[in-house]
């Protein structure tokens, strides 16, 4: 299984995701967001599985984001808004699988990869995080108005406007004291530690725990605004010549500079 994109590993009642592509700091694919979705519909429907881990392979990355190379077939306003959709889709269903996840983090944890890290319900880290959405100074475009609910939800307005708007990528010691990861340990012993954790879960009333994740999700849900409610701002920027400049930098390394249109 070390050759796909995601990898699946079981061990007793804790199932293992792991986002193998470690040259692209585990950059995701469509094929990985449509893996990760199909895995959490299966999951949700096996009641012997008790906890899952998801994880970067290579110890540099949890995730850095969506791979930037998908982006330049974007040509119409509705691309911008179906892949924001397919997004919401595939962090959604994770956020609301009914057995408890958790994120083990090492390195770069940014735009989509924070994402993804914010919709499990336990977040771990090694000092090495690297915590943000730092789309103004490399794409130009922005969150859905859900994810930056979520950003709020986890760290705050004034430290979610510093992650967006200055492009900050926190610290372990920042996203600790923040609220955002609830333990720091060493690359040496974040596995065993973050397993011993997911091991309690079996010990621990299944409908207790299905019901305490369900009514914070809707505690949650209330306070969002509908996924509709920030489309506006989503078509600007996709469609911005500003995005297709970065992507093109990317993809081609030309030379840009941001024009605000």
């Amino acid at each position: 299984m070390s050759d796909e994109a995601l990898v699946f590993r079981r061990e007793g009642h804790l199932v293992w995701l792991g986002f193998n592509r470690p040259a692209s700091r585990n950059a995701m694919t469509w094929d990985m967001y449509n893996a990760l979705e199909a895995n959490c519909s299966q999951l949700a429907e096996d009641d012997t599985v008790h906890a899952v881990i998801l994880h970067g392979i290579g110890g540099e990355a949890f995730v850095a984001g969506t791979d930037i190379t998908q982006f330049s077939h974007f040509t119409k306003p509705q691309d911008a808004l179906d892949y924001e959709r397919r997004i919401e889709r595939v962090v959604s269903g994770l956020e609301t699988l009914n057995k408890p996840t958790i994120a083990m983090i090492e390195g770069f944890c940014v735009g989509g990869g924070a994402a993804m890290a914010m919709a499990c319900d336990f977040r771990y880290c090694t000092p090495s995080l690297k915590f943000g959405v730092p789309i103004a100074k490399t794409l130009g475009n922005t969150l859905s108005i859900t994810n930056v609910s979520r950003l709020i939800d986890m760290v705050g307005v004034a430290r979610t406007k510093e992650v967006l708007m200055q492009a900050k990528l926190l610290t372990a010691d920042e996203a600790y004291q923040a609220g955002l990861v609830n333990d720091v340990f060493s690359p040496d012993t974040i596995a065993a530690e973050v397993t011993a954790i997911a091991n309690e879960f079996s010990a621990r009333a299944p409908l207790t725990l299905q019901a305490s994740k369900a009514l914070v999700g809707r505690v949650q849900a209330q306070r969002r605004a509908s996924l509709e409610a920030g489309d506006d701002w989503v078509t600007t920027c996709y469609m911005s010549r500003d995005f297709a400049a970065a992507v093109d930098k990317f993809v081609n390394k030309t030379p840009f500079e941001w024009s605000g249109h």
